[in-house]
């Protein structure tokens, strides 16, 4: 049974696809309400735009790091499951 590995492999690719779809949410909104700031403000326009290039590699720098953690746990060796014994059903041979 090799469920495990492939199993590994689709959460990988599942969790890979979210951190990317969140990181270009979020760096979408970033700019988008720094744009408009600007617009609103030009003489903010420098120090939006520097606040938002520090954000943007802040959330860049985290999707990264993210991304390396899925990839090492999808490619993790899966561990052995070991059978629990249930001490009620044991049966256990007694001296008459």
């Amino acid at each position: 049974m090799e469920y495990g590995l492939g199993l590994s492999y689709l959460a990988a690719g599942l969790g890979a696809g979210l951190i990317v779809i969140g990181a270009g949410l979020g760096i979408g909104k970033l700019a988008g309400q720094a744009i408009e700031g600007m617009a609103r403000q030009p003489e903010m326009s420098g120090e939006l735009r520097t606040a938002m290039i520090i954000a943007a590699a802040l959330i860049e720098g985290f999707t990264f790091f993210a991304l390396v953690i899925v990839f090492m746990l999808a490619t993790q060796k899966p561990k052995a499951i070991e059978p629990v014994v249930n001490p009620a059903t044991t049966q256990t041979q007694t001296s008459e």
